[in-house]
């Protein structure tokens, strides 16, 4: 049965950041790895999508205390795991949470010295993507670049497959599209990429993997 997706990761708050760390293939490294590409002098500003509990932002607050951070997650249960992490951060402004769909968010314009994800953009479509990305692109200041770690499938037939399934049980349980549900439809590396093209960013490399979990580097 498929779950909403704020209920999905709300009821496995607990032991969620275990899971992520010890189930994920080199989770243990692509985290600081991730972190060590963001900006790390003065007051830089990063936004984070689907910041969680912020398994990333830990390791990016040691190399850079001055940073300030704009998490936006679906799930206020995790957000309030967050925040209750950083209480002194969030108090001074320098960790601001949204809690909402970073689909519907305003970004604002090149306000953003970088932006990050970690492990959350493998449920949509390229189509629900390319305005995202576009928007995103907007949002970063001219020099600024968003750093995309997450897993990938292993070919075009096997993300095709993912999404068939998607659909299928969508219409089996009778939801709606309006609705994000948990369901994991990763795109390939290489269309993951394309998209990011499409949506303007100027430079796009892929940094490093681990296993299906990639590093992708989109310069805006």
């Amino acid at each position: 049965m498929l779950e909403k997706m704020d209920q999905f990761f709300e009821k496995r708050l607990e032991g969620y950041e275990e899971h992520m760390l010890s189930g994920i293939e080199g989770a243990g490294e692509f985290y600081p790895f991730t972190a060590g590409l963001l900006p790390a002098s003065g007051r830089c500003e990063v936004l984070d999508l689907g910041c969680g509990t912020g398994l990333e932002l830990k390791e990016y607050f040691l190399r850079s205390p001055k940073a300030r951070v704009t998490g936006i997650d679906l799930s206020e249960a995790m957000l309030g795991a967050l925040a209750e992490q950083f209480p002194d951060r969030c108090a001074d402004g320098r960790l601001r949470l949204i809690c909402g769909s970073y689909f519907d968010v305003p970004f604002g314009t090149e306000r953003y010295d970088a932006a990050v994800s970690v492990e959350s953009l493998h449920h949509f479509t390229p189509e629900q993507k390319l305005p995202l990305y576009r928007k995103l692109r907007q949002s970063l200041k001219e020099s600024g670049f968003f750093i995309l770690t997450d897993y990938f499938a292993e070919s075009k037939e096997l993300e095709a497959e993912y999404f068939r399934e998607l659909e299928r049980l969508k219409r089996e349980q009778n939801l709606s599209d309006d609705v994000f549900y948990h369901y994991d439809t990763p795109l390939t590396v290489e269309h993951e990429t394309d998209v990011l093209r499409e949506a303007g960013f100027s430079d796009v490399r892929i940094l490093k993997n681990w296993a299906a979990t990639y590093t992708v580097r989109a310069v805006r």
